[in-house]
């Protein structure tokens, strides 16, 4: 008599860690059963700065299950919100209340757009810096051709081919102004979509970088003086806003509006007064602003929005770093409370 054989599934459980100012991402793999759903795990918290060495078991619960590109075959990757034992959300879960609000205004049907840049490094160095100086100044690097302007273009193109097959709603790859600075976009999709996907996007990034002996960062200053920040432009429309030019108006309001600039500001990222300067295509991150196809305002809204008179904005103040949950959320929280308070849903 044969025996039934199950086949083993390599699931590489991916959560965000309490490193503060800036989260850091874990993982490590757990093997289960062909047809098993990942269930909830744990991990040390004492080692992810999540809890204490007395009291160290922090809870994985998993949120969105894609194929792991990586290993391929039937592997996974599975991204995790953190709980307490008690099964309420850890204090590091920003994801939680993002729920919440997404579910309050679900009736609005938001939706975002993220612009992820990102930094190649070699070292303390960006991809393309020589060793104790600096290259060609800014101008023939976004969106250039040629070894001469280009940086790690390889990594580039297996980053989108490992996004595309975990399935992650990627939009499109360019080079930016920096050398070795890139960008990917994610969206559009719902707050909870395109923040787990970014997360995921950033897991992957990390991983086929390791495979090239290359670092990718987040940071949102990687090279200091004349060079370009790195930013997390977020792009956000309600369905209100998709079909008329006055609510994109009042959203822009709402976003400037009495003390919700500073309000935002602290929830964009670490170090974002090093980038906001209002210098390299930024506005000061003391001051709020808003205006058409202004790179250099607060709020961007595209030349082809006014022209249509509907569309989206875009938020050019989120750093390269910041916490996509805490970014959706905000957003999220004060246009569509203002959008609903003026009638305009």
């Amino acid at each position: 008599m044969k025996g039934s054989y199950l086949m083993a599934i390599k699931a590489e459980y991916i959560w965000i860690d309490g490193t503060e100012p800036t989260a850091k991402l874990r993982s490590k793999t757990k093997i289960l059963d062909e047809g098993q759903e990942p269930p909830i795990w744990g991990f040390d918290g004492s080692s992810t700065n999540q809890a204490e060495g007395h009291s160290s078991d922090c809870v994985l619960r998993p949120v969105k299950v894609t194929p792991d590109p990586i290993r391929g075959g039937d592997s996974i990757l599975v991204l995790c919100e953190v709980l307490d034992t008690d099964f309420t959300p850890h204090p590091t879960n920003t994801r939680a209340k993002t729920a919440e609000l997404s579910e309050q205004y679900a009736g609005q049907e938001s939706w975002f757009g993220i612009e992820q840049e990102y930094t190649f490094m070699v070292g303390s160095r960006p991809l393309g810096f020589p060793e104790g100086g600096y290259p060609a100044p800014q101008g023939g690097y976004y969106c250039g051709v040629g070894a001469d302007e280009i940086f790690g273009r390889e990594i580039v193109e297996k980053h989108l081919d490992n996004c595309l097959a975990a399935g992650l709603p990627i939009s499109g790859i360019n080079a930016e102004v920096m050398p070795g600075q890139w960008e990917f976009q994610v969206g559009p999709a719902s707050a909870l979509e395109v923040s787990d996907s970014l997360w995921l996007a950033r897991w992957l990034l990390y991983r086929t970088a390791e495979d090239f002996n290359v670092s990718a960062t987040i940071d949102p200053k990687p090279a200091k003086g004349d060079w370009n920040g790195a930013g997390c432009h977020t792009n956000f429309s309600t369905k209100a806003m998709r079909e008329d030019y006055e609510p994109i108006i009042a959203a822009c309001e709402a976003l400037g509006q009495d003390d919700k600039p500073a309000e935002h500001i602290a929830v964009y990222g670490d170090g974002i007064a090093d980038r906001l300067t209002g210098a390299h295509e930024t506005a000061h991150y003391t001051q709020f602003s808003y205006g058409v196809s202004n790179r250099g305002a607060s709020i961007r809204i595209p030349w082809q929005v006014e022209k249509d008179k509907k569309g989206y904005l875009e938020d050019r103040r989120p750093n390269a770093n910041m916490d996509p949950y805490l970014v959706t959320g905000k957003i999220v929280d004060t246009v569509c409370s203002a959008l609903e308070k003026k009638g305009l849903v």
